[in-house]
């Protein structure tokens, strides 16, 4: 992997509704356990990423896909020493079921079965999807999208199973839950939250992770940035927003969000303002351009030039139409 500095631009192309693009280089970059509200298709073009997920260590290499359906937590770190560099793109539900309905035959609430799929060809659409959103080339970006998602639903997709009907620990779980997005801004000890729910602290804190997979600390954690998020979409200030949802101030915010979204919260904010803003439409011609726009979002000063190739998207041949779906 050429380089040796950490570079990533999350953002959103407007031709692209309910769909958020990512394209990174992590070297000691460490996600901490979360969710996202929306899929992941996450394709590794070189190193390896190690992510925990589903109660294991699973790892993606160079040519594979991590995927994960929404909702469900996992970490992320690198699995080699050199790092790893990716393109991602996060289409919500909404748009995976639509595209499920049209193409697949899978009936009820589509999803991954797999968090790891061996497939260059999949990795290569990914990559020419942020591509073409990076291009403004509307057409090509949709296009691919779709065959992408696709393609992973009929290699790698079922139906998602129905939530089982909550138990008694479920149900305390559920309302301490709702406890907690209550009062995000001045949450309860764990011990007044049981005290409330009429059970223990430890009783609670495993019934939480059951349905959840996290203690309620990360969980909050983790709904605080989502938050976040949604407030600086609107417009919100970072500083304003990490007030809003409870962090004690933006370098609380910043330090969270990093690990949880991968850029901090100004980056992500700007590249929102850049997509509302006509007069900066993306319309990049080249990956030199590409990346230098990587490169002034989230980056060293100093690191354009040595890491100028460093994020220039994989070749893995071009779709065609007897390339597979």
């Amino acid at each position: 992997m050429a380089g040796t500095g950490e570079l990533a631009r999350h953002w959103r192309y407007t031709e692209l509704p309910g769909v958020d693009l990512l394209r990174a280089q992590y070297i000691s970059k460490t996600f901490v356990r979360h969710t996202h509200e929306h899929f992941v298709i996450a394709a590794i073009a070189d190193g390896a990423e190690v992510f925990h997920h589903g109660g294991s260590d699973v790892y993606a290499g160079a040519g594979a896909l991590a995927l994960v359906n929404p909702d469900t937590p996992h970490t992320g770190r690198a699995g080699v020493p050199e790092g790893w560099r990716y393109g991602a793109v996060y289409p919500s539900p909404e748009v995976v079921a639509a595209i499920a309905a049209e193409t697949t035959s899978i009936r009820g609430t589509p999803g991954f079965v797999s968090p790891v799929l061996d497939d260059p060809y999949a990795v290569g659409l990914v990559h020419q999807v942020l591509r073409a959103a990076d291009e403004g080339n509307a057409l090509a970006a949709d296009t691919l999208l779709r065959v992408a998602v696709t393609r992973l639903l009929r290699l790698n997709g079922g139906r998602l199973p129905p939530r089982a009907v909550p138990t008694a620990g479920g149900r305390v779980a559920a309302r301490a839950r709702a406890v907690l997005e209550d009062r995000m801004v001045d949450p309860p000890t764990l011990e007044q939250l049981a005290g409330d729910l009429e059970t223990s602290p430890f009783a609670l804190l495993r019934a939480f992770r059951g349905a959840y997979g996290m203690p309620p600390h990360a969980w909050l954690t983790d709904a605080r940035v989502r938050r976040a998020r949604r407030l600086l979409d609107a417009g919100t200030a970072p500083a304003e927003a990490a007030v809003a949802v409870g962090f004690t101030d933006q370098p609380h915010l910043n330090r969270h969000f990093a690990r949880i979204v991968g850029v901090p919260p100004g980056a992500y904010q700007r590249e929102r303002k850049n997509v509302q803003d006509a007069g900066r439409k993306l319309l990049l011609p080249s990956d030199v351009c590409q990346n230098r726009s990587l490169q002034t979002t989230y980056a060293p000063e100093g690191e354009e030039k040595r890491l100028g190739a460093s994020l220039t998207p994989p070749s893995y041949g071009t779709p065609s139409e007897s390339g597979s779906p």
